[in-house]
């Protein structure tokens, strides 16, 4: 499975605000050229994070957005069903549908591997997936 260039961005952005923690402002062209995104693309996401509670923006010349607290301890699974929209990994009844769908199985194996995916994401809080790795200290021998 692969996430849509959105997802991947929409998470991106709110593990970055998530380092920076709630109440610290970035402005979002900022985020655009830190993340190498247009600037177009990047209030697209930032509109549905906003609109999803994730994050919070302000206008004007102190304005900026930064994720909030309840942002800080949403499942990235859930955020990641959230921006995707709820689409099936693949389209069997699109323009040219598929002659095999009557008795096809795939897309029913397909679906219940997507909601693993999703699941297994849903482990981790997004404060917990933008901490950074702690390595172990190696000792060495002297």
């Amino acid at each position: 499975m692969q996430l849509t260039r959105f997802t991947d961005l929409g998470l991106r952005i709110v593990m970055r605000l998530a380092v920076e923690g709630p109440g610290t402002q970035a402005r979002t062209d900022d985020l655009a050229t830190q993340l190498c995104v247009s600037y177009a693309h990047s209030t697209k996401v930032v509109a549905r994070l906003v609109a999803l509670g994730t994050v919070e923006s302000a206008r004007g010349r102190h304005g900026g957005i930064c994720i909030t607290p309840v942002g800080l301890q949403q499942r990235v699974g859930e955020l990641a069903r959230q921006l995707e929209g709820g689409g099936e990994v693949v389209d069997c009844d699109g323009a040219n549908p598929c002659p095999l769908r009557q008795g096809c199985r795939l897309r029913a194996a397909l679906r219940t591997a997507q909601e693993s995916f999703y699941m297994s994401l849903d482990q981790w809080t997004v404060a917990e997936i933008a901490r950074p790795a702690v390595h172990p200290k190696i000792e060495r021998n002297s």
